[in-house]
């Protein structure tokens, strides 16, 4: 049956004329446009038409209309004017705001120190809210400058501290409680971009930002990670969604993706898919204007060929963003009912920290199905730990704690070096020792397998029987371990070491990243078997996803436990058989079995979705 709110837009499509496309079971989908296009829709040509070039391509729940960017503050006319012609359609609407003074000049922001920013600040929270009962702040809710006011106020803090403090002040007083003075219905929400390891030197506080506002938007915008400045792995565009859900459990709104930088309409789309495949809300589209771009022929992906989940060749004449969105929508969709709750590897996070930035992000490039997480989860059989967690001071104490309830704790190399004069050694004498080493093979198992391309990783050193390889990087006659292990009372301490280049985690030979995958996700109900740059998503009703970044076909395989004998691929509906895994329990008893494991091949920049059976 069709529910109230798809019946008002459809009746709204009828009496405005408009064909409205279906609107997505799982999902909602937003649109957000600047202060330059809103002030443009003074103009009704101009808005029809361009409303015309994307609400034909895609179903669109919500606009978001900006009142201010740049100092340009739109005025109460063309505000009202856009909210009746969205209205007519049955389209929602609400306020955005970003707080630029000049976005061209390197982000310049307002500073929340000068008596003048303040009063401008207040005035255009007041002046949105007036006309929104939702307000949400782009990317810009930060403060880089360093005037007069703000070395005056900042004193002996550092910049960080006195930052983080002049921002949430400016949060509370001079956006939420300025809003609800003026509408005591006004709803905040702040959008975090995706730099989320560098928030605090700017001031975003991800302690107490999601606590004084109503709600929190993640940025899953990872464009071209090797052109792009700021080099984000595409698995960014999952795990922050996942992340901010952990800090805002139940208000983490949804994603936000634009298309700079996307070299292939594939790009755009993965953008689109890991959003959605990390169970967001909503999925925002950036901007308005530019979405009905159009599609050019450079943009068709070598790898399009074989049969990839985003098909270019599919596009009609004229397609344009908007276009590729509606496809990637609507094939997502059918997948995101069957899927449940996401789960993965825990990684505790401490606020602030930054150390080994992003780490988790080339993991989970790597095929490790990664979860990060605000406070150390004591429930976890297996927590990874990296350079962050030396942020907080009970870090140790923590880990041993752990270990003695008869858990696995996996460290990175990056946090032993930082605890290993902090009381490290009194589970294990291991050492960070500051050399190199180049290496091209591993140790898998008895075996001697070769990598994709020699790679720089940190030598572990540690002392014989007292712990043990697992997996080792090797270079001629010596090596050095890749994955370590000691006893701790019925616990395990795993050191997990992470190349000199995070993204040469993914090149390591894929019978040495098998064996790292079935240690650290051993609590999990699937892991994965094959090469880097294929990532898992594992949910907690026994599905998961398979996604590749590779730009060629692979071959991949996933181990489940032995009750499964089967999984069934959720669009398709073909069932795959597993053969039987052994496993030696003891070097003097044969083996057992232990697993089944289901191969198959995935196509280029793709993506299969999966159900145990």
């Amino acid at each position: 049956m069709m529910s109230f709110l798809r019946f008002a837009r459809f009746a709204a499509g009828l009496v405005s004329g408009a064909t409205l496309l279906t609107a997505y079971d799982n999902f909602e989908v937003a649109v957000y446009t600047r202060a330059y296009e809103v002030r443009q829709m003074a103009d009704p040509a101009w808005l029809e038409s361009h409303w015309g070039a994307i609400s034909s391509e895609l179903h669109i729940d919500k606009v978001y209309l900006e009142t201010h960017r740049d100092l340009i503050i739109v005025d109460a006319a063309t505000l009202e004017a856009a909210k009746a012609f969205f209205a007519a359609r049955g389209i929602e609407t609400a306020g955005g705001i970003t707080f630029t003074i000049d976005e061209p000049n390197r982000f310049e922001t307002f500073s929340y120190s000068n008596p003048e920013h303040r009063a401008k600040v207040q005035e255009i929270v007041e002046h949105t809210a007036r006309h929104f009962d939702e307000i949400i702040l782009d990317d810009f809710f930060f403060t880089s400058t360093k005037s007069t006011h703000d070395i005056a106020a900042k004193g002996d803090r550092t910049w960080t501290d006195y930052r983080l403090d002049v921002m949430a002040e400016a949060g509370q007083h001079l956006v939420v409680d300025a809003a609800r003075a003026i509408n005591p219905r006004a709803r905040v929400i702040i959008k975090y971009p995706n730099w989320y390891d560098h928030f605090s030197a700017l001031g975003f506080d991800l302690q107490r930002g999601p606590q004084i506002f109503d709600g929190v938007h993640s940025g899953t915008e990872t464009r071209n990670a090797v052109t792009s400045a700021q080099h984000l792995q595409p698995y960014l565009s999952y795990n922050i969604i996942r992340y901010f859900e952990n800090l805002a459990p139940g208000r983490n709104g949804g994603g936000w993706v634009d298309i700079f930088a996307s070299s292939t309409t594939d790009r755009y789309a993965e953008q689109l898919e890991l959003t959605l495949l990390a169970k967001a809300r909503e999925i925002a589209l950036f901007q308005f204007d530019i979405i009905a771009n159009p599609i050019t022929p450079a943009m068709r992906g070598a790898w399009q060929d074989q049969s990839t989940s985003f098909d270019y060749d599919a596009l009609p004449a004229g397609a344009n963003f908007a276009t590729v969105a509606g496809q990637t929508f609507a094939a997502v969709d059918r997948v995101l009912g069957a899927l449940g709750e996401p789960i993965g590897l825990q990684s505790y996070k401490p606020f602030h920290s930054t150390q080994e930035a992003f780490l988790q992000n080339f993991l989970g490039m790597a095929g490790l199905p990664m979860d990060i997480v605000p406070t150390f989860p004591t429930a976890e059989p297996i927590v990874l730990l990296t350079a962050q967690a030396a942020q907080d001071p009970a870090i140790v104490e923590k880990i041993t704690t752990h270990l003695t309830a008869g858990k696995t704790v996996v460290i990175t190399s990056g946090l032993l070096r930082e605890l290993q004069d902090r009381g490290l050694q009194h589970i294990a004498e291991l050492e960070h020792s500051g050399r190199v080493a180049l290496v091209h093979d591993y140790t898998a198992g008895r075996r001697l397998v070769h990598g994709e391309k020699p790679i720089l990783i940190p030598q572990i050193t540690y002392r014989t029987n007292d712990s043990w390889e697992l997996v080792s990087g090797i270079d001629g006659p010596n090596g050095w371990p890749l994955l370590h292990d000691a006893d701790y009372l019925d616990g395990q301490l795993q050191i997990l070491t992470i190349p000199e280049n995070f993204a040469d985690f993914s090149a390591i030979a894929p019978e040495a990243l098998d064996l790292i995958r079935a240690q650290l996700t051993a609590h999990l109900p699937v892991r994965l078997e094959g090469p880097g740059k294929i990532s898992l998503f594992v949910y907690d009703n026994g599905t998961f996803v398979v996604q590749s970044f590779r730009d060629e076909p692979a071959d991949v395989a996933v181990v489940v436990d032995l009750v499964h004998a089967q999984i069934e691929d959720i669009v398709s509906g073909e069932h795959l058989s597993g053969e039987v895994r052994m496993a030696f329990r003891r070097w003097d008893q044969p083996p057992t079995p232990d697993k089944h494991a289901m191969a198959f091949s995935i196509a280029p920049h793709s993506y299969r979705a999966f159900r145990l059976k």
